[in-house]
């Protein structure tokens, strides 16, 4: 579709973050907006600063993890445009800590959101999808899909997850080729997503950054609505992680675990908080949290990390195939 004039397009998780930025970005475009979040008021900001832009804008309360939830919005969409041509799954939330420090309920609330959210979102509109011969599917991954994630375990399940959906529906779609199935893998993005995450490491998440602007994962988004593509990284460390783990797990799994560990050390002490995993809270209502982003297409010190935990992967594997070659 490389004119979305007219696309109708449903975003969830659109009150804050990669979706209210995505939102934002299709605005300009002529597309008709669904946008989906938990939180009314927040959300109706959305689309009114779509509107804005000239665009027309519907805002759906939703609950991802509510199936009927996301059938109703799947109809909202139907019963204003007729049709669907762009849905992105993009809802995405986390635990930070010990597995087993934080209750299990909260984590199934991850799982909930991510992976059982995206499945939900996807069964809603590939009916519309089928009976229209064509659509695109955007699922939102993460660097965390290609690599582990130490101290965010249920959130790195939620996100293998996704990908090896996305994967698997990608290949029982290959006889419809008007429907295309992608997922995005963004490095570090400073979103309001941190801080709405569940933390029981009893220690300040605050990385370093520099991080991703949620208007660069934005802008690969409605490129993928334009011309669609299996998976695409967003950030050079993102694209590194998945190097370093292919080419050597068990040396990359170290080197995270280490890394880990090492920043929660020296971090500050923090209470514990279920952030709004469980339940929506009032404050993150922007795109961004005001964290450092880049502004060149320069390394990071996070991306050159990874890109040194590429080159021992790489050593590690040659020295694998000497080995057995001797």
């Amino acid at each position: 579709m490389p004119n979305l004039q007219n696309a109708v397009v449903v975003i969830t998780g659109a009150s804050s973050g990669i979706g209210k930025a995505t939102a934002l970005a299709f605005a300009p475009t002529g597309a008709r907006l669904v946008l989906a979040a938990r939180r009314p008021e927040p959300l109706e900001v959305t689309a009114e600063a779509c509107r804005r832009q000239g665009a027309e804008a519907l805002a759906v309360p939703t609950d991802v993890t509510d199936e009927a939830a996301v059938q109703a919005l799947a109809s909202a969409a139907i019963e204003a445009h007729g049709r669907i041509d762009v849905w992105f799954n993009n809802v995405g939330t986390g635990v930070v800590g010990p597995y087993w420090e934080a209750p299990l309920a909260l984590q199934k609330k991850v799982v909930e959101a991510n992976l059982f959210g995206t499945l939900h979102g996807t069964y809603a509109v590939l009916p519309h999808f089928l009976r229209q011969r064509r659509g695109v599917l955007i699922n939102m991954v993460s660097m965390g899909g290609w690599s582990p994630t130490p101290f965010a375990a249920t959130y790195a399940a939620s996100k293998y997850g996704i990908r090896g959906f996305t994967a698997s529906l990608r290949q029982e779609l290959t006889g419809h080729p008007g429907i295309h199935v992608s997922a995005v893998f963004p490095a570090l993005v400073d979103t309001p997503g941190l801080a709405h995450g569940a933390n029981y490491s009893g220690r300040a998440i605050d990385p370093p950054g520099p991080f991703l602007t949620p208007e660069a994962v934005a802008q690969v988004v409605v490129g993928l609505a334009r011309r669609p593509r299996a998976e695409v990284a967003v950030g050079w460390p993102a694209s590194a992680a998945r190097i370093a783990y292919g080419l050597a797990p068990v040396l990359t799994e170290r080197g995270v675990g280490a890394a880990m560990r090492a920043a929660l050390r020296r971090a500050r002490p923090e209470g514990r908080s279920e952030g709004a995993v469980a339940q929506p809270v009032p404050t993150g209502t922007g795109t961004r949290s005001g964290k450092p982003v880049w502004h060149a297409r320069g390394p990071s010190l996070g991306g050159l990390a990874l890109g040194g935990l590429g080159l021992l992967a790489g050593a590690e594997l040659l020295a694998g195939i000497l080995t057995r070659r001797g």
